[in-house]
């Protein structure tokens, strides 16, 4: 279901906007039977030729603002917007490398490049929501494929890190369809154009304030930035202090406390949930090292973070600043 604002936005400017079906297949259904019913005409948001048109402007104002591209990294839900750049760059210089970025959690493009045909696709909720097409238009498919050079599949975790990324070094807010290409980045998949002249396409900001806190949590936690653990201090006057005296040492900051009483652990000690701020991925490791030297058991729980790896950290503004920004 697409995000409130979208909705909202939409109703705005006098749309009226139904909302029905699971997925976008579903969805489709409920649209050919309005159109049956009153006469009208269906315009399919990523697979009718003239938006696939339109979205050929965007690679248009990329080879004139940045005629030396090496590369442009394309998010892909329908295909449209991939179809429309990939035509209009390859016409213009064939040697450009065009590169899609899908979700893991629903590559529809990279089976129907298997196939050699749009199939249907399983797909698994996803915070790239405006990438979230179990089938990708054939229109498109059939239009880009031939153009594309190669497909990223990226994880919901850099998706996360992408936007939090973004809003942190380009102080910009952007969705998660739209970030993808950023997260493909991050994600260490796309090394091979490093010293190449790259342009990432950012196409879309419509989320909800709620999930972006959410997401920009999430990257919090995968740049291990926010971390969460359990531990035990002694169950004894002093003993929460002296946990808390060690832990502002490190130079972490504590967003939250839980404390669960001794009749749930043990008789002698007192078992804590703890969630605290640090500045890096570095900075973190360094406080779970001095923590544990202070004789306390750390037990990292970030969901989604395995406590074993440390995230690679975000690329810095000065590695990403060959690429343009749309």
């Amino acid at each position: 279901i697409a995000p409130l604002t979208k909705i909202e936005r939409c109703q705005s400017f006098g749309a009226r906007v139904i909302v029905q079906g699971d997925t976008i297949a579903e969805s489709r259904q409920v649209a050919d039977k309005i159109v049956a019913e009153h006469g009208q005409f269906y315009v399919n948001g990523f697979d009718h030729p003239r938006i696939v048109n339109g979205a050929g402007t965007c690679g248009v104002e990329i080879m004139e603002q940045v005629p030396d591209v090496d590369a442009i990294v394309v998010p892909i839900g329908g295909a449209g917007l991939i179809a429309g750049i990939a035509v209009a760059v390859k016409f213009r210089n064939p040697t450009v490398k065009i590169i899609g970025v899908e979700s893991e959690a629903c590559p529809s493009y990279s089976a129907a490049m298997a196939a050699g045909k749009p199939v249907e696709t399983p797909v698994k909720t996803t915070i790239a929501d405006g990438l979230h097409v179990p089938k990708v238009g054939a229109h498109s498919f059939f239009v880009s494929r031939k153009y594309v050079d190669e497909v990223i599949v990226v994880s919901e975790r850099h998706i996360s890190q992408a936007v939090l990324h973004v809003l942190e070094n380009d102080k910009m807010v952007c969705e998660g369809a739209g970030a993808a290409g950023v997260a493909a980045m991050l994600s260490g998949q796309l090394e091979h154009l490093r010293g190449m002249k790259t342009v990432v396409v950012l196409c879309g900001g419509n989320i909800d304030v709620t999930a972006l806190g959410r997401v920009i949590e999430r990257g919090l936690a995968m740049s291990k930035r926010l971390i969460r653990f359990n531990t035990t201090v002694p169950d004894r006057p002093g003993g929460l202090a002296e946990f808390t005296a060690a832990l502002a040492h490190t130079g972490a900051s504590v967003k939250d406390i839980m404390q669960e009483r001794p009749i749930i652990v043990s008789n002698k000690t007192t078992r804590l949930r703890v969630t605290i701020e640090t500045k890096s991925a570095a900075h973190a490791d360094a406080v779970m090292r001095e923590m544990a030297a202070k004789g306390f058991a750390i037990e990292v729980d970030n969901e989604g973070v395995d406590p074993r790896v440390t995230a690679a950290p975000s690329a810095t503004a000065g590695e990403l600043s060959n690429r343009a920004k749309l």
